[in-house]
């Protein structure tokens, strides 16, 4: 494949995918990398560029709501309470799939997960595509997710068509995941919208139970590695021991008087979450060993924070 082109114009990056192309875009979340849902042979290309398992399933993003009808069988009452109160936003609804969405995306499964971003030029680019696209994260498959258009090249320059440039994201953690197939939805993956968010829409939503690593996966983020920079990722509470703090880095709300190589103090939770993931491949670049995360309480965004740090430090 020739040289990634990258572009501000998302007229010029939705050709791409009205070609059978790829194409990475900004979200609100992370930074997505598209294909047309009903182009099998573009969406088989999505798994190729990110060395992607075949059995982690896709979410396909909607630029309006009459798409869902393209993509759902069977959209609930509860899917609709919620996405009327969260479309447009940094939420997926986990359904019963239609005939036209192809079993490459979903890997196998009889759902799809739908999610419709909030972003501006992502709903601009999407509405110019035509059609639903399927998008996981931008990034080699395991590796932080890209949260910077740069980051994506670092990735993926020469294994995908087209990169759609915009801002570095506003959240920084991929989207939260409700499975509506059942009588009570459950949330699969936390993300931005808190379970308490989703409890004042629909009480008794469920929080992620302990899931099946053997069984098959509704959910990308549930199943595989996951947010991996090279370096160690160590959960810092107060007791932890620290050693050889020069080789090392960290990240946290909170000031430390060790002499870290590098150091980032965020201003808030929020703050922490939308740059983890950038930090991560910082320290990367800097060929550091090991990075030292701060705990934060599990509550609202801190809580998918802390799944991210979690799944990272876990090797």
């Amino acid at each position: 494949m020739p040289k990634t082109v990258t572009t501000d114009d998302p007229e010029e990056a939705a050709a791409f995918i009205r070609a059978g192309g790829l194409v990475a875009f900004p979200t609100e979340t992370v930074y997505g990398l598209g294909a047309d849902v009903f182009n099998e042979l573009a969406v088989g290309k999505i798994f190729k560029a990110k060395g992607r398992p075949p059995d982690n399933p896709l979410i396909v993003h909607v630029s309006d709501l009459a798409q869902i009808d393209l993509l759902a069988s069977d959209f609930t009452t509860i899917a609709s309470q919620l996405a009327n109160n969260f479309f447009p936003g940094p939420l997926t609804l986990v359904v019963e799939k239609s005939v036209r969405v192809p079993l490459l995306v979903t890997s196998g499964l009889q759902t799809v997960g739908i999610r419709m971003p909030r972003h501006e030029l992502a709903a601009q680019f999407l509405a110019e595509c035509g059609t639903p696209v399927a998008a996981p994260s931008a990034n080699l498959s395991g590796k932080p997710s890209p949260t910077t258009w740069r980051a994506v090249l670092e990735d993926l320059d020469g294994r995908i068509d087209c990169v759609l440039r915009g801002d570095a994201t506003e959240i920084g953690l991929e989207s939260t995941v409700v499975d509506c197939t059942g009588p009570v939805a459950t949330i699969l993956r936390l993300g931005a919208i808190s379970i308490d968010d989703l409890r004042a829409v629909v009480p008794n939503v469920r929080a992620p139970a302990e899931l099946n690593k053997d069984g098959p996966a509704k959910s990308p983020g549930t199943k595989h590695q996951h947010y991996t920079p090279s370096a160690e990722v160590v959960v810092l509470d107060d007791a932890t021991a620290i050693t050889d703090a020069a080789l090392a880095a960290y990240i946290g709300v909170s000031s430390r008087s060790e002499p870290f190589r590098k150091v980032m103090v965020c201003a808030d939770v929020a703050d922490y979450a939308r740059n983890l993931f950038e930090f991560f491949r910082e320290c990367d670049r800097l060929a550091i060993k090991r990075i030292h995360c701060e705990r934060v309480e599990s509550k609202g965004i801190g809580s998918a924070l802390m799944d991210r740090i979690d799944r990272a430090a876990r090797r």
